[in-house]
């Protein structure tokens, strides 16, 4: 029988937090009634993740890389091996909760202009985070400042099926041969933005990107063992975003008016509980010079050369 959906894995020194989402897996295709076949890439993990996805029932196939890689790459190279009509790309702390296969594939094969089709991501405790926006640019970054963005920018809330512009990658169904159509993702984008310059490029060839509120799925928010990194990487990334999509100019623009945005929350974070005025600073510098500092592309790299781990 030919594979109707293949769940696909990024994996990075998250063994515990692979194994739930494994499970989650495992319930829903017990649940769907088409073939499904289950690819776990390891990213170069030294925490024995590989050994446990492989021992895991719910898996067909383990890649495990020597080096370690970034996201854009690893899951162009999950969309590549698949076998599904459809894929479902998942982060390793990503647990489904139930049907939201269903939902997913119900959506897209609903609607074949559409390309991809998020999920609604909910804490550990249930609240709903934002996982659908509009494309970043001069416009929604000045609608941040304005303090408009939760209903301007952000695209996820409603209970119906909905065209969106972008969608996060933590549960994303693709089509894959939409996906092939325009080369996959890019692989310039090591971790942030990826998600964002692919539906990008999907929409600019014609495709829609769909956002399913009935489809849930659960981040465990892994443990962020370098946080200077993230934001160092998180700014080159929409930096490099803006140069590819829309030029020197509005990259300046944004660059401006998200790190104003930083630096505000930093000043209210000084006299507001529960808000670190140290990180917002970091992001606003990191915002402002996105060519300085080490990403977390450098701390791979340190890593495959057997420096310390990340």
């Amino acid at each position: 029988m030919a594979v109707e959906l293949s769940y696909c894995v990024v994996n990075t020194e998250q063994r515990q937090l692979l194994r739930y989402c494994l499970d989650s897996i495992a319930r829903e295709r017990a649940a769907v009634p088409f073939e499904t076949e289950v690819i776990v890439l390891d990213n170069a993990s030294r925490d024995g993740s590989a050994g446990t996805a492989r021992a895991h029932g719910a898996t067909t196939e383990v890649i495990a890389l020597e080096q370690r890689r970034g996201k854009g790459e690893n899951d162009s190279t999950l969309l590549r091996r698949a076998r599904g009509r459809y894929v479902l790309l998942l982060n390793e702390d990503s647990e489904l909760e139930p049907g939201a296969t269903m939902a997913l594939h119900e959506a897209l094969d609903a609607q074949p202009e559409a390309a991809v089709a998020g999920a609604t991501l909910v804490t550990h405790a249930g609240e709903q985070e934002p996982s659908a926006w509009r494309f970043p640019g001069p416009l929604s970054a000045l609608l941040t400042v304005l303090w408009l963005h939760r209903r301007f920018v952000v695209q996820s809330r409603g209970s119906d099926v909905r065209r969106v512009d972008w969608v996060h990658s933590a549960a994303l169904l693709v089509r894959r041969d939409a996906a092939e159509a325009v080369g996959y993702l890019d692989p310039a984008f090591f971790v942030f933005s990826d998600e964002v310059d692919f539906c990008k490029r999907l929409s600019d060839a014609g495709w829609d990107v769909l956002y399913v509120p009935s489809a849930r799925a659960v981040g465990h928010d892994a443990p962020d063992e370098d946080e200077r990194r993230r934001i160092v990487e998180l700014s080159r990334n929409r930096d490099r975003y803006m140069h590819k999509h829309h030029g020197a100019g509005a990259a300046r623009t944004v660059r401006w008016l998200t790190a104003l945005t930083y630096g505000m929350r930093a000043l209210a974070a000084l006299v507001l509980p529960g808000h670190e005025a140290r990180r917002y600073a970091r992001h606003a510098s990191a915002t402002l010079f996105p060519g300085r500092g080490e990403g977390l592309a450098e701390g791979a790299a340190d890593y495959n050369r057997g420096g310390r781990r990340l």
